[in-house]
């Protein structure tokens, strides 16, 4: 949830600001020379938002936009067929995601979440929508688990991290900075007055803004309006896919210092996650396997968690022998989920598991978890174990729903045995796939550069995506009008005709975008409520903790 102190400052932030603007502004002493020191410096205040506009860059832009024409002619005529593309492109977009969250809502199953990802609305600026092509990062609390949409709602506090607040607000106005960069450079490239540059800050969510000539942005050819238009969202297409690429070559660029491949680093462990104690996991512990399963990088260790959430509980080999030697009389009852428990609730070292004896009955047995599970093979059914020795059985850890017994293997360290609902071990441990060569190396500096770049190449996506749609007070709006003056002029002679169907296809797109906003906004509070009783879930009724002994 959203920390009351936050909203505290937010709103006593901005409610200051406010009040200190009211009162210098109806004061009689320092009116003028306020609104004059506002007008010099390219401020303007109202509730919730400031804007600065500046032209100190103009030099810059105009250096940008009239460098090398005839390259910046084709590369802003690809912006202008991608930005088409995109509009048409974002309605099936929008569509299959609206479809998604529909079936998600008739299915009042919720998929996880993903809290890396995020959306701007507009040039940079209110995010809601959010590209997921980067929503795992490489600490295992940000990750996705059956996430396959490609947008969804972004709403900080609740499915996206407070502690990732910083990374989310650089992204969005990087991304929004490039998107402006675009329509300058393209306007300037089409003899279009640039008159400035501009930073606002809308109550949390920083974007950027240029300020064209409007007259002579009405005077140039359609065509030319729409390298304008497109410009935005084409570098933003193209900044994702910079990302993209650096992403993939994060580790050959971190290969000097950082070699991946071999498990991932224990960067951070909760402190009220089960897996902290003295035979639980600590910073620094490479974990190698979870189960059965190899683990070798983040991807591995959430497909793994991933896999045995939703997989039968698996069985351990264990010969005759030492099941006769470790077990003891026990009284078996049945716990309120119709599963069987036949050891004290409270041990830390004892784990009830069941079996099949040689007459295909069902037993149940307390045993020493350690010395029962520790260097033995894994089972699904007694027919596993007799490969290796004809009097064996399968022991399979009798445990509450959703309740999984997984033991990590973290050398040189002894394997944690960690009892509870798989989810709570996946929030509560962060994890890294670099580990650094040397001991003076920061073993977070990779996993805050991943994390970073899976932001801006969600947010930069997300405003290229969003801003295609052909929706009002969006570049979609302009980007359409432009094409059909480009196309339907010389066809269409009533421009009456022209405009009524310029509107309709807006006002098709704003409807979609406002469905997938309200909807994406139910989804949120919907998993809320499911992450919530899943947590609740692992933290009591699950019993998450580790074998001490």
């Amino acid at each position: 949830m959203i920390p009351v102190s936050l909203v505290v400052v937010v709103v006593g932030g901005w409610t200051a600001v406010y009040l200190t603007d009211l009162v210098l502004k109806s004061s009689v002493y320092f009116k003028h020379s306020y609104e004059d020191w506002l007008e010099n410096n390219g401020l303007s205040i109202s509730p919730f938002h400031i804007r600065w506009q500046t032209a100190v860059f103009n030099r810059a832009f105009y250096s940008w936009g009239r460098r090398k024409a005839r390259m910046l002619y084709q590369w802003f005529n690809f912006g202008m067929v991608f930005g088409v593309i995109a509009m048409f492109s974002s309605f099936f977009l929008l569509g299959k995601t609206l479809m998604q969250t529909l079936g998600q809502m008739m299915a009042d199953s919720p998929s996880s979440y993903s809290p890396s990802s995020s959306s701007s609305s507009s040039s940079s600026s209110s995010s809601s929508s959010s590209s997921s092509s980067s929503s795992s990062s490489s600490s295992s609390s940000s990750s996705s688990l059956h996430n396959e949409q490609v947008l969804q709602v972004v709403v900080p506090g609740i499915n996206l991290p407070v502690n990732q607040l910083t990374y989310f607000f650089a992204a969005v106005l990087i991304s929004g900075v490039v998107h402006e960069i675009g329509h300058g450079i393209a306007a300037i490239r089409e003899q279009v007055r640039f008159n400035g540059f501009g930073i606002f800050l809308f109550i949390i969510y920083p974007g950027a803004f240029v300020d064209l000539f409007t007259t002579h942005l009405q005077l140039i050819s359609p065509v030319q309006q729409l390298r304008i238009f497109c410009a935005g969202i084409w570098h933003n297409f193209v900044l994702a896919l910079l990302g993209i690429l650096a992403l993939v070559l994060l580790p050959v660029i971190l290969l000097p210092f950082y070699y991946t491949g071999v498990g991932v680093l224990i960067t951070e462990v909760a402190e009220d996650s089960p897996a902290v104690g003295p035979r639980g996991l600590f910073v620094g512990d490479l974990v190698t396997h979870l189960q059965d399963c190899p683990v070798t990088n983040v991807q591995d260790w959430n497909e793994c968690l991933d896999t045995i959430a939703y997989e039968p509980q698996i069985g351990y080999c264990i010969s005759a022998s030492t099941l006769q030697q470790l077990s003891f009389p026990v009284r078996a009852y049945k716990r309120l989920d119709g599963s069987t428990e036949c050891c004290n609730n409270h041990s830390l070292t004892d784990v009830c598991f069941s079996y099949r004896n040689n007459f295909n009955k069902r037993l149940h047995t307390c045993l020493p978890a350690r010395k029962a599970v520790e260097a033995t093979q894994v089972c699904r059914t007694n027919k596993d174990c007799k490969k290796s020795s004809s009097s064996s059985f399968c022991i399979i850890p009798s445990l509450e729903t959703h309740t999984r017994l997984i033991k990590v293997k973290h050398p040189p360290q002894i394997d944690m045995l960690y009892v509870g609902h798989p989810l709570h071990l996946h929030y509560t441990v962060s994890i890294t796939s670099f580990i650094p060569r040397f001991n003076f190396l920061s073993i977070d500096l990779p996993v805050v550069v991943e994390t970073f770049v899976k932001y801006l190449i969600s947010l930069s996506g997300a405003l290229a995506i969003v801003n295609a749609v052909p929706c009002f007070a969006l570049d979609g709006q302009w980007i359409l009008n432009s094409f059909l003056d480009a196309t339907l002029t010389s066809v269409i002679g009533d421009n009456d005709v022209k405009d009524l169907i310029g509107f309709f296809i807006l006002l098709g797109g704003s409807i979609l975008l406002a469905a997938n906003v309200t909807l994406g906004l139910w989804m949120v509070t919907a998993r809320l409520g499911h992450l919530m009783k899943l947590n609740d879930l692992a933290r009591y009724g699950a019993n998450p903790k580790y074998i001490d002994s």
